[in-house]
């Protein structure tokens, strides 16, 4: 009866959700600026309705569009009478969900016959905020939640805080889930954090750098923005608050800090996936961060977790000037990816990212950067576009488990050299 049950609500929910019947992802490789300043044209055709998951940016980075069923035939025409390559790497986006969702309820039922957490699976809000009470009680002694605040729709933001004692240590924050479709991020997260609480007594590493820092996780920025994605729209990326004057929802967080805000590199208007927002950290999710990274005044490394493109980026996005300690970041970004490479050999790129990936403004690590976080990055998990942001389930793990290793030589630096 329990799985009867589960199946009903689970059905009635789907009802609601959009539909992405007939649309596609199409990945295109433009020749020359030329080109690139065509799909850039092709990005401001609001009657398209195009979700860029890659923007335009340079001819030697592949832009990927999610293309309506209605706007199929004219994106084609478009691309072919410019000449401008592009091939299908989607080539029917509903199935994808169709089967994330199978595979969501799999797990669901697989948990429920267990009783156990299933850290290779796809999570709601509402289960991921119980696991979190799960942890603190497993964990007393090191793991507490705080609520730094409260999002535009009242959910709570909790930040998981692993500290073995002592008050204003030094720190490292890492954060998931701040663009709401980017649902491999929070996963990663469910499973670092239980990495880092059953590590400390029993990994050297771990238990080195917990006797001396503490680490802050905050496993879903944007809650009302991935509620969003698992009852509406599975491709939401912004946040849920309203716009003045618009009927467009929502503001891209990833643009929404006091770094280069307004600048090339985000969107001003409101529809846009890259929305900056009327004014820096006016989305109170942002700003809750930004409080709280201020009042404790000792956060020596920022790190925030994104996907797609297999990537991982240190400061700057804004201006082509490099940051004072760009050699180190860039030492350290090396030996990161050379760690993460070698559990499965998936290969990342690194470096800034304005010259790494595109020019983008308002960020978190630059801000985080220009605040004091010295050791501030970026990660662009899995994978590099045959997924994009509907990476399935089994890829949970062993991103998870690549991703950890990278995060290790990171933490490693900032615990030497941080006093």
């Amino acid at each position: 009866m329990k799985c009867l049950a589960l199946l009903s609500i689970c059905f009635v929910a789907a009802l609601s959700q959009k539909l992405f019947i007939g649309e596609q992802v199409l990945r295109i490789q433009a020749r020359n600026e030329g080109q690139i300043a065509q799909l850039r044209e092709l990005e401001e055709m609001e009657h398209l309705q195009l979700d860029f998951w890659r923007s335009p940016a340079k001819p030697e980075l592949p832009v990927d569009i999610r293309v309506p069923f209605v706007s199929i035939q004219a994106v084609k025409v478009f691309l072919e009478s410019n000449d401008i390559p592009y091939s299908t790497m989607i080539d029917d986006v509903q199935a994808l969900l169709d089967q994330e969702k199978e595979d969501m309820l799999r797990a669901r039922l697989l948990e429920r016959n267990t009783n156990s957490f299933n850290y290779a699976a796809y999570h709601t809000l509402e289960e991921i905020y119980s696991w979190i009470d799960s942890l603190v009680s497993e964990y007393p002694n090191l793991v507490s939640k705080l609520q730094i605040g409260s999002s535009y729709e009242k959910r709570p933001l909790y930040v998981l805080k692993f500290s073995t004692g002592g008050s204003n240590r030094p720190a490292i924050w890492i954060d998931y889930g701040i663009h709401s479709r980017e649902w491999i991020t929070v996963a990663t997260g469910l499973w670092t954090a239980k990495k880092i609480a059953s590590g400390y007594g029993t990994d050297p590493s771990v238990t080195a750098t917990l006797n001396k820092m503490d680490i802050f996780i905050e496993l879903v920025v944007n809650p009302d923005g991935y509620v969003y994605t698992h009852t509406k729209d599975r491709m939401w990326r912004k946040t849920r608050s309203p716009n003045s004057g618009s009927s467009c929802i929502g503001v891209d967080p990833n643009r929404n800090w006091d770094a280069g805000f307004g600048s090339s590199g985000s969107s001003g208007n409101v529809c846009s996936e890259s929305y900056r927002g009327p004014y820096a950290h006016s989305e109170v999710e942002v700003k809750a961060i930004v409080d709280f990274f201020k009042q404790h005044g000792n956060i020596q490394s920022f790190l925030s977790l994104h996907s797609y493109s297999q990537m991982l980026l240190y400061p700057y996005g804004y201006t082509y000037s490099p940051a004072p300690d760009d050699a180190e970041l860039n030492a350290v970004a090396k030996k990161a990816v050379a760690a993460l490479t070698s559990k499965y050999g998936t290969k990342y790129t690194y470096g800034r990212v304005i010259t790494t990936i595109y020019q983008a403004s308002g960020i978190t690590i630059d801000w985080t950067y220009l605040n004091g976080a010295k050791y501030s990055f970026t990660f662009e998990l899995r994978d590099t576009g045959y997924y994009g942001f509907l990476l399935p389930a089994n890829q949970i793990l062993p991103t998870s488990e690549e991703t950890w290793l990278a995060l290790q030589e990171i933490i490693q630096h900032v615990r030497d050299n941080t006093n």
